[in-house]
């Protein structure tokens, strides 16, 4: 998962702000532009018609009346529109230099007053935790609007639609997708203490999830016995969901394993888990029958009681004080987060994810686990792992070479070049990417945190233990490893600034799991095979079942949360437990054989990551279709020619890469020809 800090996507969902009182609009009258667009376009040749339009326009917008009388608007409209061919690229050259300049360094800047809180060193105090929470950029775009240069780009670089981008982009050259990208920047204006306000509340969501520890060790069973080792630690949800997965190899213990975790993490949704185990190794939890025992006498105990959607509340609190200021095409979090941050519309989205969930391929691919598993499927099989290579490994083998070799954060930094090199890329070329990379032990699960200006590292934050970094987390630092490499190809490595990074975080996405589904490779053990191939393809198709319905999940809730802006954190637990049962006895129940489970609102992501689900839910159907590319090619090789095209949109991204439209087609196809061969 990467690390949102001041980085490049909040640095661009920022600008796509504006200051409430901008919403008057009559500040500049439609009178005053009209006159100022005339004027402008008798001066200029007729090519520059549309430039001056869109520009006067957006600028007007954006006026309010501490930035001038409109006298003045029209003298800055008529001094600093600029026609000449060399002088707008002059004008983007010198945004282009100083913009990595102010963004590189706010992002290194946040990156470190946030180490105590990330990084995996001991206590941290209350004051790490203000710092912390602190945004060293939030200010800065007020400054841009006093001194103008905001006002300089809106009226010399035109935005564009989503549409507009998609069909007059197939003709543009590199250039004028930049020239695009900065036209993106200032269509609108917020106050910073918004941006303030939002990033402190973020920081305690990050810092709640980051603690969230369930000490496995402690569970007990009906019969008060315990499955795991005793220093067993599991972090909500990633930990809980990769010991399930893990456990489908251990023919002992590995399904009360599963079952056990699995009822946890019905009791961390339904919010009835009792707060005193939560990070905490002094009590025996029996998880099926809610009792607590301390020296083996059974206590009395508070239960954590809505504290997890109280966090998620405030986000959205925080995040609806910000929609009056957008005008109405993106006056939601539902709709920023899509229509612009994503550039992929909603309705498109969930018809798509919908449409997943229904095919038939679903039950096809589910009576294939019914026949491995020799068994019904119970609901926590939503995260089946046995179609990959390391599901006939034994966990603890696996943990015992990870371990081993990765003892410490500084052995994983010295081995970053001999798997690059492992993976296809060059002697030169891996040399080049693993200077560029520095590995943290982190406090959490761990995360991938990029630069904002070369010269800068990105990092790969990982969880190592004091025995060694376990196989779970070896496999979650390739993941973060892949969002690092494509962090640093596609700053480094791509033309113009304004078009570093990729359309959408599923792109990162993307690339983090095609690294990740190569971890036994970088550890000496074949898995590749024809038939290990056939079986990525139904791998594949079950952790999009499984991701889907929970990105279906996280975006009813926000509708939910738009329909009910004034709810409790009572009434918001409420409907999340509704919502997931509704999604799981629509599309799971009828594979599973169960109805009314919970495990859908597990995700941490929809507690302090709002709407992130959806990105790894693209991350797969992307990565599908990206691994059809690189077939019988070098890895390495593709994977720079790909990650280096830079932040178009997504349908011309995957045009310039695989030469085909992001589908589900591919995929469904794909299953139904593995299945056939089988």
């Amino acid at each position: 998962m990467i690390k949102r800090v001041v980085g490049f996507f909040l640095f661009f969902s920022i600008l796509f702000m504006q200051n409430s009182e901008a919403k008057q609009r009559c500040w500049i009258t439609d009178l005053t532009v009209k006159q100022t667009i005339e004027s402008l376009s008798s001066k200029y040749p007729a090519e520059n018609r549309f430039r001056i339009e869109r520009g006067v326009r957006k600028c007007a917008l954006l006026w309010i009346e501490q930035d001038g009388t409109e006298a003045d608007f029209k003298s800055f409209c008529q001094n600093n529109f600029k026609y000449l061919p060399q002088d707008i690229d002059a004008v983007f050259a010198s945004f282009s230099r100083n913009f990595e300049i102010i963004n590189g360094h706010f992002n290194l800047m946040s990156l470190r007053l946030r180490e105590p809180l990330d990084l995996d060193r001991g206590n941290y105090s209350e004051m790490d935790e203000l710092f912390g929470g602190y945004n060293p950029g939030a200010h800065w775009m007020d400054d841009f609007y006093t001194n103008k240069i905001a006002f300089v780009i809106a009226l010399n670089f035109p935005s564009f639609s989503l549409q507009e981008k998609n069909t007059l982009g197939k003709n543009w050259t590199r250039k004028e997708w930049a020239y695009s990208r900065l036209g993106d920047l200032f269509k609108v204006r917020m106050p910073s203490q918004l941006i303030l306000d939002y990033s402190a509340s973020l920081n305690k969501a990050e810092m709640y999830i980051a603690s969230y520890n369930i000490m496995a060790g402690m569970l007990r069973d009906n019969y008060g016995n315990s499955l795991f080792s005793k220093d067993a630690k599991f972090l909500s949800h990633w930990n809980l969901r990769d010991e399930i997965k893990a456990n489908y190899s251990d023919r002992d213990k590995g399904l009360d394993k599963q079952r056990i975790l699995s009822q946890v993490m019905q009791r961390i949704v339904e919010q009835s888990i009792p707060e005193c185990v939560i990070n905490n190794p002094q009590y025996n939890w029996n998880p099926y029958t809610n009792e607590v025992f301390l020296l083996n006498k059974k206590i009395d105990f508070k239960e954590e009681n809505n504290n997890r959607y109280s966090v998620m509340l405030s986000l959205f609190h925080q995040l609806k004080r910000q929609d009056a200021c957008y005008d109405t095409s993106l006056n939601t979090v539902l709709k920023r987060n899509f229509e612009s941050e994503m550039e992929m519309p909603l309705e498109d989205v969930e018809d798509l994810f919908v449409n997943f969930l229904t095919s038939p391929q679903v039950k096809k691919v589910s009576g294939e686990i019914r026949k491995r598993l020799n068994r019904k499927l119970e609901p926590f099989d939503i995260w089946y792992d046995g179609f990959k290579p390391r599901s006939v490994l034994v966990q603890d083998n696996l943990t015992s070479i990870t371990s081993g070799k990765y003892p410490d954060a500084n052995t994983l930094q010295k081995d970053l070049l001999e798997i690059l090199r492992t993976l296809g890329f060059s002697p030169t070329k891996a040399s080049y990417l693993s200077d560029k990379i520095a590995v943290d032990a982190a406090r959490g699960s761990g995360h991938a945190a990029g630069a904002l200006m070369r010269g800068d590292k990105a990092h790969l934050r990982t969880r190592i233990a004091a025995s060694g970094m376990d196989y779970k987390g070896y496999n979650i630092a390739i993941h973060e490893f892949g969002h690092n490499v494509e962090q640093t190809l596609s700053l480094y490595d791509v033309d113009y600034y304004l078009l570093n990074g990729v359309p959408n975080t599923a792109f990162t996405e993307a690339l983090a799991f095609m690294f990740q589904s190569r971890d036994l490779e970088l550890l000496g053990i074949k898995s590749r095979t024809t038939e290990t191939n056939k079986l990525i393809v139904l791998d594949n198709f079950w952790s999009l079942y499984e991701i889907i319905g929970v990105s279906l999940v996280d975006i009813r809730v926000w509708k939910w949360l738009y329909a009910h802006p004034d709810a409790t954190s009572t009434e918001l637990r409420e409907a999340v437990l509704c919502i997931s049962r509704d999604v799981w006895n629509c599309y799971y129940a009828p594979v599973f054989g169960k109805k009314d489970q919970l495990l859908l609102g597990i995700y941490s992501h929809m507690i302090s990551y709002p709407l992130y689900l959806s990105a790894y839910s693209f991350g797969h159907l992307i990565q599908f279709q990206l691994e059809n590319q690189i077939a019988g090619r070098n890895f390495g090789e593709e994977v720079e020619r790909m990650f280096t095209i830079g932040r178009v949109t997504p349908d011309n991204w995957m045009l310039k890469s695989t030469g085909k439209r992001l589908s589900i087609e591919p995929v469904l196809t794909a299953v139904d020809e593995v299945l056939k061969i089988k």
